[in-house]
């Protein structure tokens, strides 16, 4: 996920005490069925554990429970959340963009030409979401990546996600 994205839109953004983020973030890893749905809410038997994160813990706490409790690799919590955070190791985003030119400076961009950097750097097709800032412009929100059931490799999705954006869109700056 783009903060800026998150940010300039209608919704309250809180940026962590740190500062503002400078890079994608991860909204997470979901599970997805061949069908186009996606399992929720699976196993009220694993609770989400604070005492193994710091900060966070509330978004935190909604991934594991409505995403992470439905791994088909059966990931444990501390499993299911550093699967996440090795695939964004593995892919820089924001690098693989700006090595094609395309940069978060408020600028507007064509959909295809963000969709083909992605691919060429990651050697998969990635599926592009939207979403609409204060003033009314579209802007690249989430870049999804699918990756196998054991979240350790990415690997092209299985079927289509039904995500919109318009053909040109803007890359806010943060």
């Amino acid at each position: 996920m783009w903060p800026g994205s998150y940010c300039d839109t209608k919704r309250k953004c809180c940026y962590p005490t740190a500062g503002k983020l400078t890079d994608f973030t991860i909204h997470g890893l979901w599970p997805h069925f061949n069908n186009n749905t996606f399992p929720e809410d699976c196993n009220p038997n694993s609770p989400y554990n604070e005492t193994k994160k710091s900060t966070g813990t509330k978004f935190w706490k909604h991934e594991w429970t409505k995403h992470g409790t439905c791994s088909e690799s059966k990931l444990d919590q501390h499993g299911y959340f550093a699967a996440a955070l090795s695939i964004k190791d593995k892919v820089n985003l924001l690098e693989i963009l700006k090595n094609a030119g395309i940069q978060p400076d408020g600028k507007f961009y064509k959909l295809d030409d963000i969709k083909e950097a992605i691919r060429t750097g990651t050697g998969h097709v990635p599926v592009i979401e939207c979403n609409t800032d204060a003033s009314g412009n579209i802007q690249l929100y989430q870049i999804y990546l699918c990756t196998d059931a054991a979240g350790s490799d990415i690997i092209e999705c299985p079927v289509t996600l039904k995500r919109e954006c318009n053909t040109t869109i803007e890359f806010p700056i943060i």
